[in-house]
């Protein structure tokens, strides 16, 4: 079974990863502007979260790249 041929047989094209890369980015960035307020304790858990959906980021290119060659 190939995943990327099965993800792009769904419909899901290379331009919906993409977009889905630069979604966790600017979400990544507005939760840690969101931190930047609060106090210690929850500002420690914010940036933890931010860095975690910005880590999404390289993972929807990787997938725009796989799908952008099954497209060919």
């Amino acid at each position: 079974m190939n995943p990327v041929k099965f993800i792009s047989d769904l419909g899901v094209q290379s331009k919906h990863a993409y977009w889905g890369g630069f979604a966790s980015i600017v979400i990544a960035l507005v939760a840690w502007l969101a931190s930047q307020g609060k106090d210690s304790s929850d500002k420690a858990q914010s940036d933890r979260w931010g860095i975690f959906i910005g880590h999404w980021a390289p993972t929807f290119f990787a997938l725009g790249l796989a799908l952008k060659q099954e497209e060919k």
